[in-house]
């Protein structure tokens, strides 16, 4: 979800173009090979698109495609529900 989320520019914005090195400063907790293996799956299922151009050195480019796009509303969702049950969640002692 955190791939998704900075893809779409936040909750609210338009969708970015991101380079490989952009998501991994985006992202520290994730580690680079993670970071990999999710960026493939996500493309696999149809959901990120992968530029690469043939330049020195290689740039390779992520961003949402149609389908990926169409996540919002759900992405929406399930941030508002987590907002909402941390709000109903007791204090931890």
């Amino acid at each position: 979800m955190a791939i998704l989320f900075h893809l779409f520019g936040g909750i609210d914005k338009k969708c970015r173009v991101m380079r490989f090195s952009e998501l991994e400063r985006a992202i520290p907790a994730i580690s680079q090979k993670m970071l990999i293996q999710q960026l493939r799956e996500l493309e696999r299922d149809g959901i990120v698109l992968r530029t690469i151009y043939p330049q020195i050195p290689p740039r390779v480019d992520y961003q949402l495609t149609k389908v990926g796009i169409a996540l919002r509303p759900a992405l929406r969702a399930l941030l508002a529900w987590a907002a909402l049950r941390k709000e109903a969640m007791p204090p931890s002692s």
